[in-house]
């Protein structure tokens, strides 16, 4: 079973939910962790994994042989994303706008394009001492696009039988949530009791509606804000699977690190009952 923690903004919780529930599970399932936030991963500081190995993350992109180029600017013109353009009688490429698509290689009359990598991030790999297979992708400071990132992690890294994946998604509803949880069992959505979460949730949960994955929510901090987002839940059918409350002790012992299952004992099996609940959506849905 694949399930990705989204969020529709930053600062819910997400990896604070991913964590615990993956460390909820280890003596229930071989776990797969992936930290796909590769803007900010910061899943390492709770599960503390020793890395094992390196690989860079690149994107194709196009290196122009001007000795071939006869300037018909074809390249340029079927360039959805304006990577490569004919400008002052020479071909420029913008590597940082390039998608690796490869029309450009493609259609040059000359076959006056190849493609060589881009290099936009790197994955790293591990495990962690309760032995969780631990995966996360960082992007390259001052690249625009995380989604080759991802995937590249995700193909690195993919489910084997029997195994049970936790997919920490990027925050928003953009490209790089869709490439984290396409092919995902479920959804879990963290949101907190407020006007931005509601709002953000309602984005998300579109989403997951629009992709046609189950989902089910977990309100962080809750006790603050007011009843909208459980009125919203109710409205849609969207379960509320957890609730965690605004807590000092909380909130300080995540902030050093320490993931919420080890902060309450008590939270282990509602975790392992939430993942349940979860199953059971899919089960039902089969």
């Amino acid at each position: 079973m694949i399930v990705a923690v989204a969020s529709g903004k930053g600062g819910t919780g997400k990896t604070t939910v991913a964590t615990s529930l993956a460390l909820a599970l280890v003596n229930e399932t071989p776990l797969l962790f992936l930290d796909c936030d590769v803007e900010a991963p910061n899943a390492h500081l709770f599960l503390k994994p020793v890395y094992e190995q390196r690989a860079e993350a690149a994107v194709p992109v196009p290196h122009v042989d001007a000795r071939l180029c006869q300037l018909h600017g074809v390249c340029s013109q079927v360039c959805q994303y304006h990577a490569i353009a004919l400008v002052g009688g020479q071909v420029r490429v913008f590597p940082e706008l390039c998608h690796g698509c490869g029309s450009c290689t493609l259609n040059c009359p000359e076959r006056a394009i190849r493609e060589v990598p881009h290099v936009v991030g790197t994955v790293e790999s591990g495990r962690t001492a309760e032995g969780i297979r631990f995966a996360r992708g960082v992007l390259r400071i001052g690249q625009p696009m995380a989604v080759p990132v991802i995937r590249q992690l995700r193909r690195a890294h993919p489910v084997r039988p029997g195994e049970t994946a936790i997919l920490d998604a990027p925050p928003g509803t953009s490209c790089p949530v869709v490439a984290t949880i396409l092919g995902a069992d479920y959804v879990l959505l963290v949101t907190e009791p407020t006007p931005f979460g509601l709002h953000d949730l309602k984005l998300a949960y579109e989403l997951t509606r629009d992709l046609g994955l189950p989902a089910g929510v977990v309100v962080n901090r809750d006790g603050i804000g007011d009843a909208s987002v459980d009125a919203f839940c109710a409205e849609v059918g969207l379960p509320v699977l957890l609730r965690i409350p605004m807590n000092r002790a909380i909130a300080a012992g995540v902030a050093q690190g320490t993931p919420l299952i080890r902060l309450r004992r008590d939270y282990a099996p509602r975790f392992r009952q939430l993942f349940a609940a979860m199953a059971g959506q899919v089960e039902a849905r089969a």
